[in-house]
């Protein structure tokens, strides 16, 4: 818990930073709509593109995980030599292969690009799937990295997080200019405040309605890579077996497993309910499981 904290406070002081430096040297003025702009942006786009370039330090960190540098079993031997052969076939770099130890059954892709990713699967996932099930939870994450999500996710969050600035402040000074008068500092950043957490509930709501519906297209492509039955048999298995997320929230949103959630709890879920995937690809025309993965 105290490395992410740090973390979170570490970047958002660089980011800050970097905003407050590009601002003075092109003399932006942020009481300005333009100067409001460019503040958004920088800091909207600055946070989603440092932890985009950190994420596979950072999954590292946060997950424990472990890069296979060379095979020590039979086991990683096969876990390289899947996702090797993988890799190839959907076009895209070699990924390092990793190992985090997490009771549960589960596996997550990160990274900056295409040719420069992570694939870490779980041990509860070696323990409980057999060699199908694990190849097609292999895929499915390749297919992720192949798709490009994790650099389209974090442009939505840069330009979500820009909405979301520039609203708030923009609704804040509306309200300040409809009453009549000023309002003060400590009002004004109060107003701000609260203004960031509704506008925010509803940027992430948006940006998890784009997560699970990746995770359509994930599917899609780890049965185009592994093939359809093999891809269904592990979402039935995870089904079966589902268990707490203990993936790092940083990252959790990058794992085959998602949580359960009904009513508004749904509407910020980052994957669909298991049951509306295995049901996505069995009535899947054979067309949408080859462009499951852009090759």
């Amino acid at each position: 818990m105290f490395k992410r904290i740090t973390l979170f406070l570490i970047t958002n002081l660089a980011v800050l930073a970097l905003v407050s430096i590009v601002m003075a040297i092109f003399g932006v003025n942020p009481s300005t709509f333009a100067g409001l702009l460019v503040f958004a942006a920088l800091f909207g786009f600055g946070g989603s593109l440092i932890s985009l370039f950190l994420s596979k330090w950072t999954a590292k960190r946060f997950s424990g995980a472990q890069v296979i540098e060379q095979p020590r079993s039979e086991v990683e031997r096969w876990l390289v030599e899947t996702v090797k052969r993988q890799a190839q076939a959907a076009g895209i770099g070699m990924p390092e292969v990793a190992v985090y130890d997490a009771p549960e059954i589960n596996a997550f892709a990160t990274g900056a690009n295409r040719n420069n990713a992570l694939v870490a699967v779980s041990t509860g996932l070696l323990r409980s799937m057999d060699r199908d099930e694990a190849e097609a939870v292999l895929a499915h994450e390749v297919a992720h990295v192949a798709n490009g999500d994790m650099v389209t996710m974090a442009l939505l969050q840069g330009v979500l997080n820009t909405f979301v600035i520039v609203l708030a402040r923009v609704v804040a000074r509306a309200l300040s200019q409809y009453m009549g008068r000023d309002m003060g500092g400590m009002a004004y950043f109060a107003v701000v405040f609260a203004l960031d957490m509704v506008f925010g509930l509803f940027a992430s709501m948006i940006a998890m309605w784009f997560s699970r519906h990746r995770e359509f297209r994930a599917d899609a492509g780890g049965a185009a890579l592994a093939g359809r039955p093999k891809m269904i048999a592990a979402l039935e298995r995870l089904a079966q077996n589902h268990g707490q997320n203990t993936l790092p929230k940083q990252i959790a949103a990058f794992g085959i497993s998602g949580g359960i959630g009904h009513g508004l709890k749904r509407l910020l879920m980052s994957h669909p309910p298991l049951e509306e995937r295995i049901a996505a690809l069995r009535n899947a025309p054979p067309e949408t499981l080859r462009e499951g993965v852009l090759v």
